[in-house]
């Protein structure tokens, strides 16, 4: 297997940040250790370095500015799981979400003359 099979290789920023969003989510509530911390510190330099780089050269100022609130976000993360705390949020759509804000929907279930498994159901409030 060739390094260029190992790795995932973007085909633009966009893709990086999407990435990098990906695997901070996939990490976010693991046991802090120095071998994360130190793979953190490397992502927040990327996103500091090459990322707002190529953000720049394909003229997406969107991108680039994602890319700072991103890494900006991961130091909060760092300093929160430093002192022991948990991080009660994730990235989305290159922004800090909170965890309490995702929609709640009320479920009312409906008992049909069909079988148990196949029980509709209705949100309503």
């Amino acid at each position: 297997m060739s390094s260029n099979e190992r790795f995932y290789q973007p085909s633009d920023a966009e893709g990086a940040l999407k990435k990098v969003e990906s695997l901070f989510n996939s990490y976010r509530s693991a046991p802090l250790t120095q071998e994360l911390v130190d793979y953190h510190n490397n992502l927040i330099h990327r996103l500091d370095t090459d990322l707002q780089q190529a953000a720049e050269a394909e003229h997406r100022t969107d991108l680039t500015q994602a890319a700072k609130t991103m890494a900006s976000a991961m130091r909060t993360w760092l300093r929160i799981r430093a002192s022991g705390q948990p991080f009660g949020g994730r990235l989305r759509h290159f922004k800090f979400v909170a965890d309490s804000t995702a929609p709640a929907f009320k479920r009312k279930v409906i008992k049909n003359r069909g079988t148990s498994n196949h029980r509709a159901s209705r949100h309503g409030g």
